[in-house]
C-alpha cells in the first residue's frame, strides 16, 4: 500500500498562451503510482483525483463533453459558476455534481478567493472530448490529437 499526504504534494500549473484559462492541479492518483498513458490497467488505475485551485476569475479549461469519461467534482472551499447544457449554476463548499459522457460543462472562479474542488474521473481508454464553443475534438487514438479537419492547437478557436 501508498500512502500520499495531499498536503505535501507538489502543485503544478497552467496557463493557455492567451491566459484566458489556467490553474493548479494536484495529481493525488499519480502521486500514487498512476500512469496516465499506459494501457495495462493495473498501471493506468481505473480512476484518476486530482486536487484543483482555481484563483480568483480563473477557468481550467474550454468547455466541453468527454466521449466515455464521467467526472465527479466536490468543492472543497470558495464559490463558483458550473457552465452546463441548461446555462450556468453558482456552486460552494459543500457542493458535489457529476457529468456523465456527452454533458459538456466548464467551471470558473467567481469568488474573491481560492476555489478548491476535488475532481475524481474514470479516465476510460479511447476517450475523445468535444468543444462546442469552437467546434473541435480531442482524440487520444494512438496518442492526444486536437483537430477539426487537421490537426490543432488545444486552444485554437477558444481565446
Amino acid at each position: 500500500m501508498k500512502i500520499v499526504n495531499t498536503n505535501e504534494l507538489e502543485e503544478d500549473d497552467w496557463e493557455s498562451p492567451g491566459k484566458q484559462f489556467g490553474g493548479f492541479s494536484k495529481g493525488v492518483s499519480i502521486a500514487l503510482g498512476r500512469v496516465p498513458e499506459s494501457m495495462d490497467l493495473d498501471k493506468r488505475h481505473p480512476f484518476d483525483v486530482e486536487i484543483l485551485r482555481l484563483a480568483p476569475g480563473q477557468v481550467p479549461y474550454p468547455y466541453h463533453s468527454h466521449s466515455a469519461q464521467w467526472e465527479f467534482y466536490h468543492v472543497i472551499s470558495g464559490t463558483g459558476i458550473v457552465r452546463h447544457e441548461g446555462g450556468e449554476t453558482p456552486i460552494r463548499e459543500g457542493d458535489a455534481f457529476v457529468f456523465r459522457p456527452g454533458e459538456p460543462h466548464g467551471l470558473r472562479n467567481d469568488g474573491t478567493v481560492d476555489l478548491i474542488v476535488y475532481v475524481i474521473a474514470d479516465n476510460p481508454v479511447g476517450e475523445s472530448c468535444h468543444y462546442p464553443d469552437s467546434g473541435k475534438w480531442l482524440v487520444r487514438s494512438p496518442e492526444r490529437t486536437i483537430l477539426r479537419s487537421e490537426p490543432l492547437d488545444y486552444y485554437d478557436g477558444e481565446e
